[in-house]
């Protein structure tokens, strides 16, 4: 059984009656709220902009992901082992990608000068033309869904909280930054 298919096991039954966990192990109400309203939450916004980010601009979310962190990325490329762990995908699951948005002329493949070893993903005109048009999409569907259910000070609040959660997650790089260390060009946008 994969680690979601347990942990959704898991929580589809009641607070302190998880199977096979002592009652020490248990999710207290608020606890299991929380996870709960974070998994739903992430499935139905990541849902939604996937289906409109699919039906107006033929990108699937993932490939968004993977254009805008080369967007923010100096000169427009990532070695492809550092765009892997920015975009949380596989080093497998990004070059499966990598392949499809290459089909597509979305980015191409460069070799690194310093080490023949390295390969970059970078940013083809094509690509930065296809994420410009995304964007709107996806800032929209993001503002409507998600940001508009908060203040500004609760923006800060859940930004600092998920910089957090990020920062000291199990299995988490040694090398993970908050949004505000990642360098971003000049003007960078969402």
């Amino acid at each position: 059984m994969s680690t979601a298919t347990a942990t959704a096991t898991v929580l589809k039954l009641a607070p302190g009656k998880e199977q096979g966990l002592g009652e020490q192990d248990s999710l207290s109400e608020s606890e299991l709220r929380a996870w709960r309203g974070l998994l739903r939450a992430h499935a139905s916004l990541a849902k939604r902009l996937e289906g409109r980010l699919e039906r107006e601009h033929g990108l699937q979310l993932s490939s968004y992901e993977v254009l805008q962190h080369l967007m923010d990325a100096p000169a427009g490329k990532m070695r492809m082992c550092d765009l892997a762990e920015h975009a949380q995908l596989s080093r497998s699951g990004l070059t499966r990608l990598v392949d499809r948005l290459e089909r597509d002329e979305l980015l191409s493949r460069c070799t690194c000068q310093h080490d023949a070893r390295g390969a970059y993903a970078c940013l083809t005109d094509g690509g930065r033309e296809r994420l410009e048009a995304a964007r709107g999409t996806h800032r929209a569907v993001v503002r409507e869904h998600f940001l508009s259910h908060f203040s500004e000070s609760e923006l800060e609040a859940l930004g600092q909280m998920w910089e957090r959660v990020a920062a000291n997650c199990c299995g988490a790089s040694s090398q993970a930054v908050s949004h505000t260390e990642v360098p971003l060009q000049q003007g960078a946008q969402v």
